[in-house]
């Protein structure tokens, strides 16, 4: 991994082919350390999926920096609405001219119309967008594992989900991808803070993922993951099942 700021440790390294995972640990009072992590993917219309908090998009901008100028971006995408996700979208759009926010189409009705300096793109379930190089698959996830509006990408060359808050894991996040266990750290951060919604459909969303058998699953914190992906999503799904 390449060390983008040695004041708070934000790091970039490439997990699957083309895309690279910025990693920036943090301290939260109550739980300890945590990560924030937001991928980066090269095409001929790259693409970031997370902005990351507002107050983090100094370092977060100068680790893609790194990798591709930042004015070279085309498409600012998130799971769903919230700080982590899409805070510092508008400064995003800031330093990328031409880029547009890219969501699903219930985040563009509710919320990213209004609060985003440049018209979102909205996408529909199951809709693909060829970035040059790379093809991107929306997936709607109502309410998994929260907000009405989430959803998610799946790259369908390297076979990487961008799974946002699933398999949550604590601490620093400090290794860039593993094979090793990240499902019981995830389930117990998950007892801890209860972040899903619970809702009806959880159990058919999460199948719908696990169809796409990733290769690669990109989460939003912690390590990124290589292995079957079809069957630790479908072990998740197996617990609320139960």
């Amino acid at each position: 991994m390449d060390v983008a700021n040695e004041r708070n440790g934000t790091t970039i390294g490439e997990i699957a082919d083309g895309i690279y995972r910025i990693n920036t640990p943090i301290v939260l009072d109550e739980a300890g350390q945590f990560s924030f992590n937001q991928y980066l993917v090269l095409a001929d219309q790259p693409l970031l999926f997370h902005t990351g908090p507002r107050q983090l998009f100094p370092q977060i901008r100068d680790a893609v920096d790194r990798v591709i100028a930042v004015d070279r971006l085309r498409h600012i995408s998130f799971s769903h609405f919230e700080a982590d996700e899409c805070g510092s979208l508008n400064e995003w759009l800031d330093v990328a001219p031409d880029a547009h926010p890219l969501c699903s189409s219930i985040a563009a009705m509710v919320s990213i119309r209004d609060i985003a300096d440049r018209a979102p793109r909205g996408m529909v379930d199951g809709e693909t967008l060829d970035l040059g190089g790379k093809t991107v698959r929306w997936l709607d996830a109502p309410h998994v594992p929260h907000g009405w509006d989430c959803g998610f990408l799946f790259e369908e060359q390297t076979r990487t989900l961008f799974c946002g808050d699933l398999f949550t894991q604590p601490g620093s996040g400090s290794v860039l991808l593993t094979e090793g266990d990240i499902f019981t750290p995830s389930e117990a951060f998950r007892d801890a803070m209860d972040y899903f919604s619970h809702a009806p459909d959880t159990v058919a969303i999460l199948e719908k993922l696990a169809a796409t058998n990733p290769e690669t699953l990109a989460c939003m914190h912690g390590s990124a993951w290589r292995g079957d992906g079809g069957q630790l999503i479908r072990r998740l799904a197996a617990n609320f099942a139960a």
